[in-house]
């Protein structure tokens, strides 16, 4: 009981909106975060529900990307085709 009446009386001082919640969650997932702002977060999701499930998908779509084992094309190749689709553009009537 008492630690649930302390970590209301932190969120009350510390408080933050759910638009920097929700900010701070994606710097998180870059790992762009400061300490103070991930302190912040956890406060702030201990108290809502709506940013709680957003910091959930937010890490299910981080594991998703991460697991996707997507293949890019290399630089070299990407200057290639951009110059080339930028002569064929320059060489239209």
């Amino acid at each position: 009981m008492f630690g649930k009446k302390l970590v209301q009386l932190a969120a009350m001082k510390f408080f933050m909106k759910c638009d920097d919640a929700a900010h701070i969650c994606d710097k998180t997932q870059y790992k762009e975060a400061g300490l103070f702002d991930k302190l912040m977060l956890k406060i702030h999701l201990l108290m809502c529900k709506l940013c709680r499930g957003y910091a959930k998908r937010n890490a299910k779509l981080t594991e998703t990307i991460k697991s996707a084992n997507i293949k890019t094309l290399h630089p070299e190749e990407k200057q290639r085709l951009k110059t080339r689709l930028q002569q064929e553009e320059n060489n239209r009537p």
